[in-house]
C-alpha cells in the first residue's frame, strides 16, 4: 500500500500542490475575539492581512486537538497501513505533541510515524514535497523516512521581518528576543537553529535584507530546492525569484505565501527563504 504523508497548515504548501502530491494538510486554528478559524479554510490570507492591519481585534493561533489528527489518520488507515506525519517544530508550537496524541487515539494496524522537522512554512514543506514524491513513487515506509530525515537536516530557513510587533505579541521570538535592544530603526533577520527562532543579523533597510537572503543562497552549496514564501509582497518575491534563477535552475525554486497562522506572527511584509540542501559524502 502507498504510503501517505500528512502535514500541518503552517507547512504552507497551496491547496494545488498537497493535491497533487497527495499531501492531506490538517489546519491550524486562529481566534479573532469570539470566531474561530480554520487557517486556508475558513480564513484567506487576503483576509487575514486585513483584519490584522484594520481589526481592533488581537488574533491568537492554536494548535489541531488530537482529535483532529486521530479523525485523518482514521480516514488514512482505510487506505493505507503506513502514514508519514511532519510537523512544525515542537519549540514553537504543541502541534507536534497533538498529533501523537491524535495518533496515540487510534487502534489497529496502522504505522503512524510522527516527525517534529525543527522548521516551518516551506522548510516544512520542502520536507513534505520531498517525503511525497518518494511515497507517489511506491517507495515503502523506511525509504521515506530515510529521506525524511536527510530532508529535515539540510533545511534551513531565513526570514526577514519589515517589523518585529507581530512576532513579539505572539510570544515565538525565542532566544530572538537579544535583538530587541537594538531594533528600533533596523529590519530583522531570523532564522531556525535546532528548532528554535533565532537572531541572523540585523539591516537598516529593506534592500539591503531582501540583498543578504540572496547572498545566503549564493553563498550555499548543494541546493536542491529553494522556496520563496512572502506574506503580502508578491512582486518582491517574483524578482526575487527571478535573480535566483541565475544561481539555481528556476524549476527547483517555488514561490508560496505565508499562511494565515503563521502570517499572524510574522506580519505583513514578512519574507522568508527555505533551504532544502543534500548530504555530501
Amino acid at each position: 500500500m502507498t504510503v501517505r504523508v500528512v502535514a500541518d497548515s503552517s507547512c504552507d504548501l497551496s491547496p494545488q500542490v498537497a493535491e497533487e502530491l497527495g499531501i492531506t494538510i490538517v489546519p491550524l486554528y486562529l481566534r479573532f475575539g469570539d470566531r474561530v478559524y480554520r487557517d486556508g479554510v475558513d480564513i484567506s490570507h487576503d483576509e487575514l492581512y486585513r483584519k490584522l492591519t484594520e481589526g481592533p481585534v488581537r488574533p491568537t493561533t492554536s494548535q489541531p486537538p488530537p482529535s483532529d489528527f486521530a479523525e485523518v489518520y482514521s480516514k488514512l488507515a482505510q487506505e493505507t497501513d503506513e502514514v508519514v506525519s511532519l510537523h512544525l517544530s515542537s519549540k514553537t508550537s504543541g502541534t507536534y505533541d497533538s498529533a501523537r496524541q491524535g495518533r496515540d487515539m487510534l487502534t489497529g494496524g496502522c504505522h503512524i510515524e510522527v516527525v517534529d522537522t525543527f522548521s516551518v512554512s516551506m522548510g516544512l514543506g520542502l520536507i513534505a514535497m520531498a517525503a511525497a514524491r518518494l511515497a507517489r513513487a511506491g517507495e515503502g515506509l523506511q525509504r521515506v523516512m530515510d529521506e525524511v530525515r536527510e530532508a529535515v537536516a539540510t533545511t534551513r530557513i531565513f526570514g526577514l521581518l519589515d517589523t518585529l510587533r507581530y512576532v513579539l505579541l505572539g510570544g515565538r521570538l525565542g532566544k530572538a528576543k537579544a535583538l530587541l535592544g537594538s531594533l528600533l530603526n533596523v529590519k530583522p533577520l531570523l532564522t531556525m537553529r535546532d528548532g528554535e527562532i533565532m537572531p541572523a543579523g540585523v539591516v537598516r533597510t529593506r534592500t539591503k535584507g531582501i540583498e543578504k537572503l540572496f547572498d545566503i543562497v549564493r553563498s550555499t552549496l548543494n541546493i536542491r530546492e529553494l522556496a520563496i514564501v512572502h506574506s503580502t509582497t508578491p512582486d518582491e518575491a517574483t524578482a526575487l525569484k527571478k535573480r535566483l534563477a541565475a544561481i539555481i535552475d528556476e524549476d527547483r525554486i517555488h514561490i508560496a505565501k505565508l499562511g494565515p497562522a503563521l502570517g499572524v506572527h510574522g506580519g505583513p511584509g514578512t519574507l522568508l527563504l527555505a533551504l532544502r540542501g543534500k548530504t555530501v559524502a
